[in-house]
């Protein structure tokens, strides 16, 4: 599987715009999807040739959005076959917003969803060539980490995006409760550990694979980790392995998973005295 270099410094404008747009397009799902634990109705996920919301409903049926990054554009389509979209030419977030929501409602789709939030993206700037790359490395990526999702017996939450660091992550959970939190409140009241790929940040500044957990297991920093990866306690406490070493191995996918399977075991042994 063939993981392409990814230099952040290369592509960022692009990379910001696609947050501020996937923003967007989250924003309007958690607007029309009904409401799911740990927030897993505002994510996007990795489609055919793009970031895909899963059919939202709205009057009439439903309506699913895709950011393609193969054809760019986006694309709304709603069940009953009407279809509208527009190019992603570096159009400010704002812009896209507008252009986005009178789509939606030409279709007959009604999102409640402001636009002042997305003021702040003043800038545009849209390379094709850089999104295809990074949607090319999102497409390896993904499926790695759906294969070791493939490789739980305890729950875990779908693959997804998340919009607000556009970084794509997987949540496992052990199953326990943690004391003295409301139950009521799954993302403090379940034990888990978070599995991910961001594409550079201010914690660290390339693309890159973590790994945390909640409550941090004590002992857990600082234990044994694949060749090339490392803990950080700067910025979040948690295991990193740089993209850029899953580039430049020989085995990419191998040292990907052995990061993730590594990290998983030793913290929920810690966490539960038991090997998943």
């Amino acid at each position: 599987m063939a993981f392409p270099p990814l230099n952040l410094v290369m592509w960022q404008g692009t990379r910001d715009m696609l947050n501020g747009y996937a923003k967007v397009v989250g924003k309007v799902r958690q607007a029309l999807a009904p409401a799911q634990k740990h927030w897993w109705h505002v994510s996007l996920h990795v489609g055919g040739t793009g970031l895909v919301t899963p059919p939202m409903p709205c009057e009439g049926g439903s309506v699913a959005i895709t950011l393609d990054l193969v054809r760019d554009e986006v694309r709304a389509e709603r069940s009953d076959g009407a279809v509208w979209g527009r190019p992603l030419r570096g159009q400010t977030v704002g812009q896209f917003y507008d252009e986005l929501m009178g789509g939606l409602a030409g279709m007959g789709v009604t999102a409640e969803v402001e636009r002042k939030q997305f003021d702040a993206w003043r800038t545009s700037e849209y390379d094709g060539a850089a999104a295809t790359n990074y949607w090319n490395a999102l497409v390896a990526v993904d499926q790695v980490m759906k294969r070791f999702k493939g490789e739980q017996r305890r729950e875990t939450s779908p693959v997804q995006l998340w919009p607000h660091h556009f970084d794509l992550a997987m949540l496992w959970l052990s199953g326990r409760l943690i004391a003295g939190q409301d139950t009521e409140d799954a993302e403090y009241s379940d034990e888990q550990m978070n599995f991910g790929f961001a594409t550079g940040d201010g914690s660290v500044a390339e693309a890159y694979f973590y790994v945390t957990a909640y409550p941090l297991p004590e002992g857990w920093l600082g234990s044994a980790l694949p060749s090339g990866a490392y803990w950080l306690e700067e910025g979040f406490k948690g295991a990193v392995l740089p993209y850029s070493a899953v580039v430049k191995a020989e085995d990419g996918e191998g040292l990907l998973l052995s990061f993730l399977r590594t990290t998983l075991k030793s913290g929920s042994v810690l966490m539960q005295g038991e090997v998943t």
